[in-house]
């Protein structure tokens, strides 16, 4: 299939989540992505959550965020791995770096040295919390700035700590946001042929992330406290919220007095106006969970949804993945590799014209594009032997765990 970012040529300067997610999103939509990384390879190669390895124990953490990719093992610190860096960025339409501001200035790569250079390219930034100010060098962890944002003040109950989200939502969500603003700018260069600066940073992300309630705040209204009897947010009327049943556990969202009324057989929900269920919330609330847990969770769903009530259960991954509609969406990408075996990862999020791009390249070895990519630069091969000699660039090594390799801090 014909992708909408055929022949555009990305540097990825990335590791962790936010970088490599981002240009994951490009290197899908059919950008030629190289990723450099450090001798040894990447940190993401080396860690995973649940400590999760596959086939000859290749980092799920790296494998999710790899694919579509080329790698090059290059120290750009030398002053030859600086001339590598410097072909691929002279010939590159975007770089994305996800450094601690300041990083890639000290080693020569600013914006305005790039931009000399070559004036048409997207150098896009992805920090913590902006490329400049005052929390500029402050670590950016999405763990840490779910907490900086305000957003783990959100969910719970009341008297409950406050609550971090299980899985890295920001990184996510600031990985989206600058890809986006990259196609923006590449789209923009169309018309004026110049490129940009782009900066999307973890904090700015965290916000967005918090449109509706940070909005009602700033507009002077306050949130509502926690709620003792477990409505999902601090600015919804009641029922908003996951209800016990009688065995597991069922997600029931805004409905009016009169259909609560007739769908539990009780008048009591009927003298609750709309206004009323925000101001009475509480009582709304509790009253739906002490009836939630006369039935099962199926006899509720079926009865809920037979009067056009919005309800869903909550479902663990097992459940999820048996859902027919995550093959018509194509949610689940498959592959086979020598290396890694059979893998199944999140595939790209969006159906073009019916479907989702495809895997064009399993996640890469280390290094495992070097001598190709030097080869395209016009590197000889007396030239590439004398690199790797020297160590300025990498040998290809499996995608595995080394011993001598990058540890996990």
């Amino acid at each position: 299939m014909s992708l909408p970012l055929d022949g555009i040529k990305v540097v990825s300067l990335t590791h962790y989540l936010q970088g490599p997610s981002c240009v994951q999103f490009l290197a899908d939509l059919g950008a030629d992505v190289v990723k450099i990384e450090r001798l040894g390879g990447s940190y993401e190669r080396h860690w995973s959550g649940a400590d999760a390895y596959v086939g000859d124990h290749a980092s799920v953490f790296f494998l999710l965020a790899g694919r579509n990719q080329r790698s090059i093992e290059l120290d750009y610190r030398s002053a030859e791995g600086a001339n590598v860096l410097w072909r691929l960025l002279e010939r590159a339409d975007v770089l994305v770096e996800n450094f601690r501001p300041g990083t890639l200035d000290k080693h020569g790569f600013s914006y305005a040295a790039v931009k000399a250079r070559n004036p048409g390219i997207v150098y896009a930034s992805l920090s913590g919390y902006g490329s400049d100010g005052p929390a500029r060098t402050r670590p950016g962890q999405d763990l840490l700035l779910q907490s900086l944002s305000g957003l783990a003040t959100l969910s719970g109950r009341a008297g409950d700590p406050p609550v971090l989200f299980g899985t890295a939502i920001v990184d996510e969500h600031a990985a989206a946001l600058g890809a986006l603003a990259i196609v923006a700018s590449l789209l923009g260069r169309t018309h004026d042929g110049k490129g940009k600066r782009v900066d999307s940073n973890l904090l700015s992300a965290a916000l967005d992330l918090q449109l509706e309630p940070l909005s009602i705040h700033l507009n002077g209204s306050h949130l509502y406290a926690k709620s003792a009897s477990g409505i999902s947010s601090r600015f919804h009327q009641a029922p908003y919220g996951v209800f016990k049943t009688s065995d597991g556990w069922l997600t029931l969202s805004l409905a009016d007095g009169p259909t609560l009324a007739k769908a539990f057989d009780d008048s009591a929900f009927a003298k609750w106006s709309k206004p009323d269920q925000f101001t009475h919330r509480e009582d709304v609330n509790r009253r739906v969970a002490e009836h939630m847990l006369k039935k099962t969770t199926a006899e509720w769903q079926a009865q809920l949804e037979s009067r056009g009530m919005w309800c869903a259960k909550v479902r663990d991954y097992d459940e999820v993945l048996a859902d027919p509609q995550l093959a018509i969406n194509q949610s689940i990408l498959e592959f086979d590799d020598e290396h890694t075996g059979h893998v199944r990862l999140v595939a790209h999020p969006v159906r073009y014209d019916g479907k989702v791009p495809p895997l064009r390249l399993k996640p890469p070895k280390a290094g495992q594009h070097t001598d190709e990519i030097l080869r395209e630069l016009g590197y000889s091969s007396v030239e590439m032997d004398a690199m790797h000699a020297a160590g300025v660039v990498g040998d290809a090594t499996p995608n595995a765990r080394s011993a001598s390799g990058p540890k996990a801090p």
